[in-house]
This record gives structure tokens, sequence and C-alpha cells, in this order.
């Protein structure tokens, strides 16, 4: 795809010959049919003072799904900005992604133009013609994401990663404008914005977010097609009611972090589906997925997506065997990846190779029919709490923000519900460590970063298991009790 080869991103979304339905996206209860979603979509793109970016404020709101679809038919990057992110995050957000407004509910700390996004067209938006699409290598949205250090770094996406990713899932899951896909994800990373909400306006099918991703949420909505992560599902799993409502849809879809094959098989038993399992990342898609007219098999993830390649390499580079069996490094190629971390080549470079090959940090194991799954992390500093991935370094930079903290470490530990739980391992003076300085610690994070990266439980230690260079062993601290 050359660079002059314009977009088709939101096929759907920019061609009004296709059918239409007057609650084409819903979010929460309000709905929109894709004309009205286009003719706000286009009357926000007008309101831009620039080219951008534009940082999005992703409430699960309409005004989310209006904001984002204007910046794309506008060619304008569009940055997401999780709504419970604290003023350091958010603040970092807004600088690395040289964000020149801002969209959606004011936020302390950020000086940044605001756009009214508007919801119902009014006399002047009307008659504002479609923006001319831009060419198809050109940044659509840069989606921060956390590594196992640091702060959040941008994951820059082409119109053309989305847009293949999302045609490459169409083909697995027989996805079409046939389709009324359902989910409560949050609007501010790939599952339930890029697919949930952009595949669906890309696709022609009618989108329901319900909100929240509760068990009786979703059972109250009619759809042939629900995301959910693998909490979620847990969730759904223990409410036998809630699953058998689901018995009528035709692919109930989870993603994420690994589903636990006990909750595969009790949905199974409900509502009668096998659950569809995929795999992917920020920077790249979802790149390994079951298919529709497939094996569905628990624990695996399937077969790549359409153009989607991958490789298992051993610690010396050579080829891992298709053995089903044999543990090798994930890499995956293809045009769904990503261009690069924002701001950041030499770390791009550490993990996209020259040769178009991005290396993911996670094992994996693949059979003779090429059906992979995956094991695990090489680091166990990314953890995967309730469907987000969140880094260990941030946390623990943040809580060392604190005065009494004197050395922290976070990791995950194995979660029933949430697929791991977040564990602070800190050291402070005898006579601070109290239920008090822990309840503090994890208001702190929460406020500082985000709701959703807060310890659920602090352990105060004596001390830190440490190498000859100082570094902390976490893997010896897995056996250090509660």
């Amino acid at each position: 795809m050359t660079s002059s080869s314009p977009t088709t991103l939101l096929r759907a979304l920019r061609d009004l010959d296709l059918p239409d339905h007057p609650e084409a996206v819903v979010v929460d209860g309000r709905a929109l049919s894709r004309a009205g979603l286009r003719e706000v979509a286009v009357a926000f793109a007008s309101r831009l003072p620039d080219a951008g970016p534009v940082a999005v404020c992703a409430e699960p709101t309409l005004e989310t799904v209006v904001a984002v679809s204007g910046c794309l038919l506008a060619g304008v990057p569009v940055v997401p900005v999780p709504p419970d992110a604290g003023p350091a995050e958010t603040a970092h957000v807004v600088t690395d992604s040289g964000a020149t407004c801002w969209a959606g509910p004011r936020r302390d700390g950020v000086d940044l133009p605001l756009v009214e996004v508007p919801t119902a067209p009014t006399a002047g938006d009307r008659g504002v013609d479609l923006p001319e699409p831009v060419a198809e290598t050109e940044t659509a949205i840069v989606l921060y994401t956390s590594g196992t250090t640091g702060a959040p770094k941008g994951v820059v996406l082409s119109h053309r990663a989305l847009r293949t990713g999302i045609e490459g899932l169409a083909d697995a899951w027989g996805w079409t404008g046939d389709d009324v896909v359902a989910h409560g994800l949050p609007l501010f990373h790939t599952h339930g914005l890029v697919l949930g909400v952009l595949g669906s306006l890309h696709l022609g099918s009618r989108v329901v977010h319900t909100g929240r991703p509760t068990p009786q949420a979703y059972a109250a909505t009619p759809a042939t097609v629900y995301f959910g992560v693998p909490t979620v599902w847990t969730r759904v799993a223990r409410d036998p009611e809630a699953a058998r409502a689901l018995s009528g849809a035709r692919l109930l879809v989870s993603g994420s972090a690994p589903l636990p094959v006990p909750v595969f098989e009790r949905l199974r038993e409900l509502t009668g589906h096998a659950l569809v399992e995929r795999y992917g990342m920020t920077e790249t898609m979802i790149t390994l997925s079951t298919r529709a007219d497939g094996e569905r098999r628990p624990g695996w993830v399937g077969l790549p997506v359409g153009e989607a390649r991958t490789r298992l390499r051993a610690e010396d580079g050579g080829e891992v065997p298709a053995d089903g069996e044999t543990v090798g490094r994930l890499e995956v190629s293809g045009p769904m990846l990503f261009d690069g971390y924002l701001n950041l080549p030499e770390t791009t470079a550490e993990v996209l190779g020259s040769d178009g090959w991005f290396a993911t940090g996670d094992l994996a194991v693949v059979d003779a029919d090429g059906f992979h799954r995956i094991v695990g992390r090489e680091s166990v500093d990314l953890i995967k709490s309730g469907g987000y991935r969140i880094g260990a370094g941030e946390i623990e930079t943040s809580l060392l923000a604190l005065p009494e903290v004197q050395e922290v470490a976070v990791l995950g530990l194995p979660d029933e519900d949430l697929g791991q739980r977040i564990v602070a391992y800190a050291v402070v003076a005898p006579d601070d460590a109290d239920d008090a300085l822990a309840a503090r610690m994890v208001e702190h994070v929460a406020a500082d970063l985000s709701w959703h990266k807060r310890p659920r439980e602090v352990r105060f230690v004596p001390s830190l298991p440490r190498n000859a260079m100082g570094k902390v062993q976490k893997k010896l601290m897995l056996d250090v009790p509660g």
C-alpha cells in the first residue's frame, strides 16, 4: 500500500447508501443512526482548530464515539485518555502526544483548548462536507499502554493497521453488517474502542455499549456477538440466568487475557457456545484467534488472523518445533502492526526489527495445525488484571513518592476473578506498617495513576530479595507469604 492510497477506515460510516438503523450506535441507552453519527462527527471535525492530535477523555459515552469518529474521518490523530487517569498520567499523555486540543469533560491540570462535542446537529452544522480521506499510512490513533517500567508509551497505529486488523477479524469471525455487537468495555483501548466501536462502524454492524459490563447488562441486550474479558465472562458464568440469556447469540468472544478453562467449560454448559478466544496487543491489533467456522479449543488462541504472520523463536534465535509443547518467544509481522512508540525510537528498535517482525514479549507454543497457546510473559512485570495490561514499574514509581515507602515491588498474583491482582510488597519503618498506611498507598495510586492500577493488597516485608547487581528478584517473591 503506497502512501498515496486513501484510507477506507470506517467504510460503513462513510457510505450512506448502506442500510442504516435508528439505533446503529447505542451507548448506555443513548442512540444515533449511522447517518446521524456521521453528521455530528463531521460537525465536530469542522470545529477542530488544527490538525491535532486531539486528546479525548474517553468516557463510555456517545460523545466519545462522536469525537473519535470525527477525528478519524478528518484524518486527525486521536489520543484516547482513560477517564480514571490521575493528574500525573493525564499530564504525561497530553504532553507526550503533543495534543493541541481536548474533547470531553474538563480535567484538572489540562490547559488545552476545549472543543465541544455535539450529539445532535445544529443549524450551523448542516451541510458540512465530509473531509477528504487521508493516506492509509497516516496516523489514526495513539493508544497509551503500560510497559514494564516507566510511564505509559504511546503506540502509534495507522489507518491501514486498524483497517487490516478489523477486516482480518471479519473473516475469522464471519462478522458482517447483519451482526449486532454488544459489550461494556472501556473506550480507551483496543478491545472496546477499536474492535467494538470502530470495527462495527467499518463493517456496518450495529453496536450497543452496555455502560458497564455486568452479567445483567449483557443479558438485557439482544445481540449476535458479545465481547468480554475473562473477568466479565467469569462473572457471567457465576450467574446462570444471565448466561443462559446469551444462548441465542452467534458468537461469544473473549480476549485481553487468558480465559480460565473452567470458565470456558461452564459457559459452554450454560450457553451452548464454545467461546472464541483471541490474542493480540495494542501494538499488533488481534493477530491470533479461533474461528467462527473452526475448532475452539479451551486455553488456545487459534490461528493467525488475516494477513498476520507469527513465528516462535528459541533463546538462540532458532525456530521452535510445532509440537504443541516446546515454548518459544512469540513474534508477529503484518500490516496491522504499529508504526512505533511515540518519541521513543530506541525503545521501538528493541522490539520492532528492520525485517518487520515484532517481539511480543509473550511465550507460546504452536502445534502441527498452527494452533497457538500463550503460556506467559518473559517478564513478570506486566500485569493483566480485569482485562487491563498494567506495568508494575509505574505503580512502583508512584508508591515511592510516599515518604514512608522505602522500597517497593509490585507483582501480579493469580486471582480467580481478575486473572491477576496487583499486590505491592513494601519496605517501611516497623512503626508505619499498619492498615492505615496500606489504605493510603492504595488511594494514592488510584488518584495519581488510575483506579484500575491500584494495588488490591499491600504486604509489608522487612526487605526485598536482590541479586549481586542490586536488582529485585521478583520471581523469588512469588513464594513470599501474605
